[in-house]
Order: structure tokens, then C-alpha cells, then sequence
């Protein structure tokens, strides 16, 4: 672990490769697991904002689950979090071509909204964590279903913090990144 201001980061951030490969994984990370994705308390309002730039490209039973449940609901452990069709697939994605995607980044890159996606969604495979003493853990999340983004980051040779600098710099700023490029480059692990 190293500790760039307020925040304890695993060197795994910056020792492991990955590089998403939707061809491989099929956005299984938009449908695998038992819950939805983290939210930040600030993005519910976005989101519902933000609906009507994204719906059209959800599915029938996304948007339905959100006129049910609305924009989020509270997990297990009292978390704020995305709303799920049928306890499985996240209710902003839809599928093209037997690949699940996220209806809101869709809409993002083609310029129908300013909200890229939840953040926690973004930084994926990197999660955040909170501490009783106000700092914030960065962890990487190792999940079987990344097994080809690890696989095809180790053949590009793409380090997980460079995978993920626009997220990084996103939720954590420029500088914060710059510090993560000084720390991976005294460790031997820039590119």
C-alpha cells in the first residue's frame, strides 16, 4: 500500500495489467453480482435529471424497473445503489450484439448527456472504500469475470492505473493521478 494524501492505494493498482474486452466478458460485469452498482449520493440526482437523454437507449424492462423502484434503492449493507431487472442485469444497460453495455455511457458518447455513467462504475475494477478516520482506500477488485481484461491488459501491456486515468482523474483530479504516475514510476511499474 502506498498513501498519496488522504488515500491508501494498493500497489496492485499499479502493478497489475488489464484492459476491458467486451467481445470476451460480454459486459458481464453489468449483469453478474448481487447487487447493483455503488452509487454516489450526489449521482441519484443526476440521474433522474438526466433520464430522459438516456432511457431511450435501456431496455423495456430497465425502464420499467426504475418506474418501480426508482433511480436507486438501498442494498443489503444500507448503500446507495443501481437498481437491478430481475435481480440480475443493471437497469441502465441494454444488449447489442450479445454484449451488455450501459445505456448512459452510450448516451454520453454520443453527446446526449454530460453524466459519463456512476463513478463506480467507471473506475471498475478499482474500488473505493471509506475509512472511519476520513481517508479513502483504493482497492482493485478481483473478479473471475475480468479474467480477459486481465489477460488482454498483460498482452498490451496496459497498467491498471493507466487503463483507468480518466476515471481516476474524474473522481480524484489531475494531480492526484500525477501522484499515482510518480509512485508506479519509483516502483518500476510505469510504462
Amino acid at each position: 500500500m502506498i498513501e498519496i494524501d488522504d488515500k491508501i492505494v494498493s500497489l496492485d493498482i499499479l502493478r497489475e495489467r488489464f484492459a476491458c474486452d467486451p467481445s470476451a466478458c460480454k459486459g458481464a460485469c453489468c449483469v453478474e453480482g448481487d447487487a447493483g452498482a455503488p452509487l454516489e449520493f450526489d449521482e441519484i440526482d443526476i440521474l433522474e435529471e438526466e433520464y430522459p437523454n438516456y432511457a431511450p437507449y435501456m431496455t423495456a424492462e430497465g425502464r420499467e424497473e426504475i418506474e418501480r423502484s426508482g433511480f436507486m434503492v438501498v442494498d443489503t449493507d444500507g448503500d446507495y445503489t443501481t437498481p437491478l431487472v430481475d435481480n440480475a442485469q443493471c437497469a441502465y444497460s441494454f444488449v447489442e450484439n450479445g454484449i451488455t453495455y450501459c445505456a448512459i455511457e452510450r448516451a454520453y458518447r454520443e453527446g446526449r448527456t454530460s453524466f459519463v455513467k456512476p463513478v463506480s462504475c467507471h473506475l471498475y475494477p478499482i474500488r473505493v472504500m471509506r475509512f472511519s478516520n476520513g481517508s479513502t482506500g483504493l482497492n482493485y477488485h478481483r473478479w473471475k469475470i475480468c479474467e480477459s481484461a486481465c489477460a488482454c491488459g498483460r498482452r498490451l501491456d496496459i497498467p491498471l492505473y493507466i487503463a483507468l486515468r480518466e476515471p481516476i482523474v474524474r473522481r480524484f483530479g489531475e494531480e492526484f493521478y500525477k501522484a499515482l504516475e510518480c509512485a508506479a514510476d519509483m516502483l518500476g511499474q510505469s510504462k
